[in-house]
């Protein structure tokens, strides 16, 4: 499916069960999310951590609820599961979705302006090499006898201004491969909306509303 249709559909769900409270619903759809990520060849790692990451905060959003809300043991279940449906839901997208396809579908597809979405593109890629920069700076404050913790403003101030001598380098390297800001442009690799991903789309849409109607516990 089209990733940006898909990061659409994902958000739209997500915002009708946020103001439904039918615990089937939530159920059928945690089902078919672990479903889609199984047939996808979800780890067993990225498994579990969806189930356990987000056990304390439903957990306790459970116990709360149950033991000084108003609305019971029912409706504490509904927000319970509406925390794994959320997760679940994401996780078919975050999962099974390569980061650079839906930034080409968005400039291509969704009229996202081009530098916004080489600019988003290109502060991803820079994630490894910043992780690599924050443990140069560590390093050589442990040389100098100081230790850099995570919640150390240097930390942050010095990875800041390494960050902003890479961006100015990344933006002389677009300009001189051509790139132009709001001009017409190809692409080397073309991403186009099918009839199938509108089937896709349409038809979860249809699926989901239908039993958000019908369903009614």
């Amino acid at each position: 499916m089209n990733p940006g249709l898909k990061l659409l559909l994902v958000v739209i769900i997500a915002l009708e069960i946020s103001f439904t409270t039918s615990l089937i619903v939530n159920l059928v759809l945690i089902g078919f999310s672990i479903i889609y990520l199984l047939i996808h060849h979800i780890s067993f790692k990225q498994f579990m951590g969806l189930i356990l990451w987000p056990f304390f905060p439903a957990f306790g959003l459970f116990i709360s609820q149950w033991f000084y809300g108003d609305a019971g043991i029912y409706f504490a279940t509904i927000l319970l599961t509406r925390i794994y449906a959320y997760v679940f839901i994401g996780a078919t997208f975050t999962i099974t979705t390569e980061f650079v396809d839906l930034a080409l579908t968005l400039e291509q597809d969704f009229a996202l302006p081009s530098k916004f979405a080489y600019g988003v593109l290109a502060a991803f890629n820079l994630i490894p090499k910043i992780r690599q920069e924050v443990q140069t700076i560590k390093t050589a404050a442990l040389m100098r006898g100081t230790v850099l913790h995570f919640w150390s403003p240097q930390l942050y101030f010095k990875a800041i201004l390494a960050s902003i001598q890479w961006s100015q380098n990344l933006a002389e390297a677009m300009t001189s491969h051509g790139f132009v800001e709001d001009q017409p442009r190809t692409h080397y690799r073309v991403i186009k909306i099918t009839a199938w991903d509108w089937i896709f789309f349409i038809g979860g849409l249809v699926i989901v509303n239908v039993m958000l109607f019908v369903i009614k516990l």
